[in-house]
């Protein structure tokens, strides 16, 4: 009897030893995980501090013996002049024929792209029997693999000889660029079409059947349910996807080059050639831009408005997330 309190103290001690040991070893691996995990996030911000840092050298900050693109072109010329003639004797550095492009072409592209890939959203979410959506989403995201380059030629040589010279000339008569805005913003509109279809499809999906079920018993048809129960209860996801759509229609590059040319002009008119911000990047170091000059600045200050636009996007695009945002039990 007066061995049983020791045996019991023993065995006490060396289980909590044991599960000491292996907490201690849960405790470091989830702490080597927490900062893996910790690191590949910081490479992000790292990566975009860096970004702003490299635009801002060349466009504001003066480090000598170089200096500042806004040093030797004033800000109020940059924003107010209507004429970017940044290669000519005749220097002109006014952004706004290319941010006028820029926007034309993402008008035209959020007129085509955007309600085009919201009815395939609520055509996949609300009609298609699940056959049919199994073959149908697939191919539709294929078309976001498709390379840029591709979609450009696609314009130049089929929309805009075959499908818009022969309305808007033959039938209209209408004269036509050979490159046009028209034909960029049709093509980056078909580039976003599977950017809104799919996140737009996958947002309507995650809207509880308990509200189509309680549209139905009421006598709601299946298109009332889908449009005034199903897409206002995803809108939230819908307005994101649509601004990631346009945050990438903004950014197109290969293709806006290929189908609307390079001539920087100040114009509505999308029959007519047209240059956007990316396309007079590309333009410029793809030729003889000497570092350190005005015209190498340049791209970096025409970045910096670029990097700037896609970053109050998605500033307003968090804000309607917060604003609009629907969540079910």
């Amino acid at each position: 009897m007066s061995h049983a309190p020791s045996e019991s103290r023993n065995t006490s001690r060396a289980v909590p030893g044991s599960l000491r040991r292996r907490f201690t070893w849960q405790t470091a691996k989830e702490q080597a995980i927490s900062w893996i995990l910790f690191g590949c996030a910081l490479v992000s911000v790292l990566t975009t501090l860096s970004i702003i840092f490299v635009l801002l050298s060349e466009s504001v900050l003066a480090i000598p013996p170089h200096t500042s693109f806004f040093q030797d072109v004033s800000v109020w010329e940059f924003f107010t002049e209507t004429r970017w003639t940044p290669q000519y004797v005749d220097q002109h550095f006014g952004i706004l024929p290319l941010l006028c492009g820029t926007l034309l072409i993402t008008g035209l592209s959020a007129l085509v792209g955007l309600p085009t890939g919201l009815f395939c959203a609520v055509y996949l979410s609300e009609y298609a029997s699940p056959s049919n959506r199994t073959w149908i989403k697939p191919v539709l995201e294929l078309l976001a693999g498709v390379p840029t380059v591709v979609y450009g030629y696609f314009g130049l040589v089929f929309l805009t000889p075959m499908v818009l010279k022969p309305f808007f000339e033959g039938v209209l008569g209408i004269t036509v660029d050979s490159a046009n805005a028209l034909c960029g913003g049709l093509v980056v509109g078909l580039m976003i079409v599977p950017t809104v279809a799919s996140l737009s499809e996958d947002v309507l999906r995650a809207v509880p059947s308990s509200l189509r079920e309680s549209g139905y018993a009421l006598g709601a048809t299946k298109f009332d349910v889908s449009t005034k129960i199903v897409v206002p209860s995803a809108l939230s996801g819908i307005l994101a996807s649509f601004l990631l759509a346009l945050s990438r229609g903004i950014g197109e590059t290969m293709a806006v080059t290929i189908c609307a040319s390079g001539k920087p002009q100040l114009t509505l008119n999308p029959l007519q050639e047209i240059q956007t911000m990316t396309s007079f990047i590309v333009n410029v170091m793809s030729g003889d831009a000497v570092e350190g000059t005005k015209v190498y600045k340049s791209l970096y200050a025409v970045a910096l408005v670029l990097f700037v636009m896609t970053l109050l996007m998605n500033i307003v695009s968090q804000m309607i997330l917060r604003r609009y945002r629907e969540v079910y039990q």
